[in-house]
């Protein structure tokens, strides 16, 4: 009988012990996992607050000298000369800012699997060439040679499917660091080679060297990193923003293909890139070539709803340039009125701003659209709005737009799709 409530004893004293020491580990565990969610959003603050940081000087670094050449030449009014040259500087500023904004919303989008790649027949010989003529006139610039493998006869299958918008950024992003990063004479240098075909998939390879600054082999594990840049001076030196290589990278992940970097500090660096495409027929991609060629928008009556005075008075004279007849107006209830008033025909197209006061772009759509005559279910409703996001044209599109052009504008894509869908409609 002792022995029994000995043991029972025993037990109990360790069960309490068990749950004193269970208690315990549980809030040790409790105690970790809250300082691990702590470290995880000081972590989270720390580059939420670098990134903007950076952001704050890369925006305010041509923005500072827009507005710094804009003082200059309201100092220098009878000086043509000073004042031509002061806007091309100003051109150059504003389409490093572009570019800056670009990147970030690009890499925005292509983390949370937003990009969507074209799938068009494009000729990649003369796709070549479109960005070696822009490569040289940098180089010559930077006091850079570059030089190409020009054998075209390596090029089995010029002409494939691809998306020529990101295929060009991607070789605009390597060319342009490995000139940027170069030294004063230096080289850069391509080859290119055939790897094959298989299930009508040609795969291709460039390898592109440049005699630059190079890059420590720690970097390098970090080089597809966003904003990853090995030097604190390089965005002051360089106008880099540390997006390019990791946009890049992602590009070429979803067209499966695959990009290697070496490099040795102070002799320079080797970026190899092999990419797949779909083979395409030539008639196709000259099909498409005459279509692009054929583009003309004179004598086509728009009405332009936007209600940013200077952003109309451009849109009006660009326009006016390629020969169309504008009718402007400033809010989406003056865009409803302006077209109910007036008899089907009278316009070819709408040119849509969004974010109006009044009315804004999406309601007055949908209101167009609703009138009970045939022109307002088939004109062309074309948004031109700085809602530039992938579901602001999905708001677009859902309200019945046929297309939406982000600012600032591109005239040649405005034009063509003017073109587009009128030709369509017709």
């Amino acid at each position: 009988m002792y022995s029994m409530i000995c043991l029972t004893a025993a037990l109990m004293i360790a069960f309490i012990y068990w749950q004193f020491e269970k208690g315990r580990y549980n809030d040790v565990v409790y105690a970790e996992n809250i300082k691990k969610s702590a470290d995880e959003a000081r972590a989270a603050n720390a580059a939420k607050t670098s990134f903007l940081s950076r952001m704050t000087h890369d925006i305010r670094t041509p923005l500072n000298g827009i507005i710094g050449l804009l003082n200059i030449d309201e100092n220098h009014p009878d000086d043509a000369e000073l004042i031509k040259a002061n806007r091309a500087k100003m051109l150059v500023a504003a389409n490093h800012l572009l570019s800056l904004i670009n990147d970030v919303l690009q890499m925005s989008k292509l983390e949370s699997g937003e990009i969507v790649l074209a799938h068009e027949p494009i000729s990649l010989i003369e796709l070549a060439n479109d960005i070696n003529t822009l490569m040289e006139q940098r180089a010559t610039e930077a006091g850079v040679d570059i030089e190409y493998d020009k054998d075209e006869s390596k090029i089995k299958y010029p002409y494939v499917y691809a998306s020529p918008l990101h295929i060009r950024q991607i070789f605009l992003n390597i060319y342009g660091n490995c000139i940027k990063y170069n030294k004063s004479n230096g080289r850069v240098e391509t080859r290119f080679s055939f790897l094959g075909v298989k299930d009508n998939v040609v795969t291709y390879k460039w390898i592109i060297s440049d005699t630059g600054i190079g890059m420590s082999k720690d970097f390098l594990k970090h080089i597809f990193e966003p904003f990853a840049q090995e030097r604190t001076d390089a965005r002051s030196i360089y106008n880099g923003t540390g997006l390019g290589m990791a946009i890049v990278k992602e590009l070429i992940d979803k067209m499966n293909g695959t990009i290697e970097v070496t490099s040795i500090e102070g002799e320079g660096s080797t970026f190899t890139i092999t990419i797949p495409f779909e083979i395409a027929d030539k008639e196709q991609f000259l099909q498409k070539t005459k279509l692009n060629k054929n583009v003309d928008i004179k004598g086509l009556k728009l009405l332009l709803v936007e209600d940013n005075e200077l952003n109309a008075e451009i849109a009006e004279t660009l326009l006016g340039d390629e020969g169309a007849v504008i009718t402007a107006v400033s809010d989406g209830r003056q865009a409803v009125d302006n077209f109910k008033s007036n008899p089907p025909g009278t316009y070819d197209a709408i040119l849509m701003d969004v974010m109006m006061p009044v009315m804004d772009g999406i309601t007055a759509t949908k209101i167009i659209r609703a009138m009970d005559r045939p022109d307002a279910k088939e004109i062309p409703i074309l948004a031109m709005t700085a809602n530039a996001f992938d579901e602001d044209a999905k708001s677009c599109i859902d309200a019945g737009m046929n297309a939406h052009l982000a600012k600032p504008l591109q005239m040649d894509v405005v034009v063509a799709t003017i073109d587009m869908y009128c030709r369509k409609n017709k």
